[in-house]
């Protein structure tokens, strides 16, 4: 285990140190309404890591409770997910609704104790009643029934007398709380739907601020682990497990920030409508963030592991860099797979003085890589490469096939270009070329210098292959909803050209084509009659465009090394390599401080940006923020500026970031501040306060605020629920318009989404 503990570590090392609990037991406590997403991953790393690292177990529990939503396919996709990762759970699956019959014991305790009531409002009304963050609600008329009524009507509310919403249990507690889910929160709620385990056997089911608590309970659970947004919840979970008196050892609930990643989406309202619109071919679509879709990309469990490893366990919510989880995989694979030849778009060599034909010795593997296997390649005089290596006039830099410039056949011989042949419409269709038999790769006598070797196959032996090439689902940063979708998303490829051992001697079921990127086999659509490969991830980023601009620059490097391309930088549009004081600071930014490569690059070569960075980290101990800010605001300002001739320091920058960190400022606000602080050199904290910028979080604050907005639109609302999602951004927009954009965007999106429900 690290020295380093994260700070829910370092809770449940201070519980078993007082001799809180005897064992340590958490939970993966999901909702089968859904496939689990690599948010769900970073949950099941916690949670079953905990266990582990603490000689534990961890339960699997299906919190099922709402029967309108959940299926059976669902609780089989999170079985497979935990499995996949490499996890096991303590005995059987659980099930919140095995543990019907003691929730509503517990729940006739609470009526018997005068702490729980039937209410006939009707939902407008509860709502109503409930009061504002600034007044005070009011009790239902019938919190006045008696015990004996309220029994009765629960035991009437069981069998199934009453209609959908027409009774519902709540929690007698105090409606004038400061935290509005305090505010004789519901317990039950009547429900007359099939539930895919008990059948027809309910007619009401347990709210989750019911059922969570006491299902943790009743197994036994010492840490109760959830995501941010449940912090409000907490005082409910201690309150009915408190008011009952059940005996130690209790749970606690404990809050950690939920996994949020740019260009992508989480919400499962939002990844339904992508399954149900078929925007995607369904839950394990290659593009989608669910570990299904991850899976069948080609991810393995051991990068998306070390993904939720890097990205570690923090407080406060923030954005992760999707580029971060792609460079896991690269970084997984590069030492792993075997890499082969594949030709996308084929053109075709006729190499005029070759006669005959020969076998190559190839070997699956760089040598930096310590594994061993070969292949033997056939080559003869009708070969194709790619298209795009060959060039009649060719930009600057470009180190592959011209009508002047020779290339090196990977793993065989040089080739000149003799002649061009095109079709009626100009279009290239074949080049006469010649080769150099002295040239052969491993015993090259020829003496002819070339900038690069290129991919190809045999005419007479290639594999025809289908190739699907994934890119990411969205084109904006934060997506709100479909509009926002990358039509570009999957390209097909039906006619593409692979060397024959990829396909007759499968040494592996992934592979680095040489220069394209990593694919896998698809493990669906694959068969030897058929074969299908999905692009996991390229050799690079390719939506980093400084990379992009210095591509031609780094084609004499070999594909076989994208270390080397990360370890490259770019400085004015040259390309210079790294120092080795630089590559330490590089690898120490990448490695230990978990930034993406682009951030950490900029920070490595630029002494003054990296000083102003390190200095700013020894006041707040936040480097992925403090770093984008550094990179980003800050360079701006030190291109013509020396440190010493800015208005702020790094303390206050730290400062800033720390704000950011404890969500008393949104990302919107911190930029407005960093601009008053540039002019004035202002404290941000004075400046916030001045200037009334700080940020709305609290649920109990912005709740009330949506339940107005919805109430005065019930034609959007109506409309919405028939199918037209795409006014939920009129929704957030309305809430954070109300506020002045002060509400925390994340948990309107999030409060939003429950209430529109």
């Amino acid at each position: 285990m690290n020295e380093s503990k994260d700070f829910l570590r370092v809770i449940v090392e201070e519980d078993l140190k007082k001799g809180k609990y005897s064992e340590v037991v958490t939970r993966f406590p999901p909702e089968p309404n859904g496939f689990p997403h690599i948010g769900h991953a970073k949950s099941i790393a916690i949670n079953f890591g905990i266990a582990r690292d603490y000689k534990g177990h961890c339960n699997l529990r299906m919190d099922d409770t709402n029967p309108t939503t959940e299926d059976t396919r669902y609780v089989e996709a999170l079985k497979d997910a935990v499995e996949w990762l490499g996890f096991q759970w303590e005995g059987n699956v659980r099930y919140t609704s095995d543990y019907f019959p003691e929730i509503y014991e517990y729940a006739v305790q609470l009526v018997k104790m005068g702490k729980a009531y039937v209410d006939s409002l009707s939902e407008e009304e509860i709502r109503e009643y409930r009061g504002t963050v600034m007044e005070p609600g009011r009790r239902s008329v019938y919190a006045e029934r008696s015990v004996e009524e309220n029994l009765d009507l629960l035991e009437r509310m069981k069998e199934g007398e009453f209609k959908d919403g027409e009774h519902v249990l709540r929690a007698k507690i105090d409606m004038s709380a400061a935290n509005m889910k305090m505010r004789d929160p519901l317990l039950y709620r009547i429900r007359h739907a099939h539930h895919y385990r008990t059948g027809d056997a309910w007619h009401i089911y347990p709210m989750y601020d019911f059922g969570h608590c006491l299902s943790d309970y009743i197994e036994g659970v010492s840490h109760s682990i959830c995501t941010l947004e449940f912090e409000n919840n907490r005082d409910i979970y201690d309150w009915v497990l408190e008011t009952l008196g059940l005996s130690a050892p209790r749970p606690y609930q404990h809050e950690f920030a939920r996994l949020g990643i740019n260009y992508t989406v989480m919400s499962k309202r939002k990844l339904l409508e992508l399954v149900n619109e078929k925007y995607v071919s369904g839950w394990d679509d290659p593009r989608m963030p669910t570990i299904a879709g991850l899976r069948r990309r080609g991810y393995t469990p051991e990068s998306i592991l070390n993904f939720c490893h890097q990205i570690g366990i923090a407080k406060a919510n923030s954005m992760v860099d999707v580029a971060q989880l792609e460079f896991c995989i690269r970084d997984d694979l590069n030492t792993k797979v075997p890499r082969v030849m594949c030709v996308l778009d084929p053109l075709k060599v006729t190499i005029e003085n070759y006669e005959g034909s020969e076998e190559l010795d190839a070997s699956y593997y760089p040598e930096d890589v310590p594994k061993e296997g070969s292949r033997k390649l056939p080559f003869s005089r009708e070969i194709f490469i790619e298209r795009e290596d060959f060039s009649e006039n060719p930009p600057q830099g470009f180190f592959r096939l011209t009508l002047e410039q020779p290339v090196r056949l990977k793993h065989a011989y040089i080739i000149t270009c003799k002649e061009v042949i095109k079709d009626g419409s100009g279009t290239i269709t074949e080049i006469i070329a010649t080769y150099h038999p002295e040239s052969k790769s491993g015993s090259d006598t020829s003496g002819i210098k070339v900038k690069s070797a290129i991919q190809w196959v045999d005419a007479r032996s290639a594999k025809t292959v289908e190739v699907r090439l994934y890119d990411r689902l969205y084109t904006c940063e934060a997506p709100e909803g479909v509009e926002d979708l990358n039509p570009d998303s999957l390209k097909v490829i039906k006619n593409a050209l692979v060397e024959p051992a990829l396909i007759t001697e499968k040494p592996d079921v992934r592979f680095q084509f040489e220069r394209e990127g990593y694919f896998y086999a698809d493990p669906v659509d694959y068969s030897d009659e058929h074969p299908v490969f999905n692009k996991i991830v390229g050799l690079k980023d390719s939506w980093n465009k400084k990379i992009e601009r210095i591509e031609a620059s780094v084609d004499r490097i070999s594909a076989s090394v994208p270390r080397i391309k990360a370890k490259i930088v770019q400085i004015d549009g040259e390309v210079s390599p790294m120092s080795e004081a630089e590559q330490a600071r590089f690898e120490k930014y990448t490695g230990e401080l978990n930034l993406n490569n682009e951030v950490a690059n900029t920070l490595t070569r630029d002494e003054k940006l990296s000083s102003f960075f390190e200095a700013g980290l020894a006041d707040h101990n936040s480097p992925v923020t403090l770093a984008n800010i550094v990179a980003n605001e800050v360079a701006r300002e030190l291109k013509e500026k020396e440190a010493s001739e800015l208005k702020f320091t790094p303390a206050q920058i730290a400062e800033l970031v720390k704000m950011l960190d404890d969500e008393i400022i949104s990302n919107k606000i911190a930029k407005q501040v960093f601009e008053e602080m540039v002019q004035s050199g202002k404290n941000p904290a004075q400046i916030v306060e001045a200037q009334g910028l700080v940020q709305i979080s609290n649920p109990s604050v912005i709740g009330p605020i949506i339940d107005e907005v919805i109430a005065k639109n019930p034609d959007n609302v109506e409309k919405y629920k028939a199918g037209n999602t795409k006014l939920f951004g009129f929704f957030v927009g309305q809430v954070l318009k109300a506020t002045g954009g002060k509400a925390n965007p994340q948990v309107v999106n999030d409060l939003v989404t429950q209430k529109l429900q």
